[in-house]
């Protein structure tokens, strides 16, 4: 019954902010890493960030300096902070437990003017 979902996301001018959230449940969420992917039309789906059960992080270089992956234990919950988006960060933003094989539903990410 393990379960993920992302929310958080919609449009945004480009230099803008947004911050995702994925709520975890139906597993031991602590002793789990979590990641961030996203999925623009017609690409392959792109890590961006990992972060273990225990804090420590990895960036994919493309969102080193404007992304930030955090997580709280206590509410299950792991989150994505975006910085000076661009057009080029448009997509669907996917919330994953890899040791779990789950991914949530998705949310949708619009960086325009």
């Amino acid at each position: 019954q393990a379960h993920l979902v992302e929310s958080g996301g919609g449009l945004v001018q480009p230099g803008g902010s947004l911050r995702l959230s994925c709520a975890a449940s139906g597993f031991a969420f602590s002793a789990y890493a979590m990641s961030w992917y996203r999925q623009a039309p017609g690409k392959e789906r792109e890590f961006i960030a990992t972060i273990s059960g225990s804090g420590v992080t990895n960036y994919a270089g493309s969102a080193k300096g404007r992304f930030t992956i955090s997580r709280d234990n206590g509410k299950a919950t792991v989150h994505l902070q975006m910085n000076n988006l661009k057009p080029g960060d448009t997509a669907v933003y996917y919330c994953k437990a890899p040791g779990r094989l789950l991914w949530g539903q998705g949310t949708q990410v619009t960086v325009s003017s």
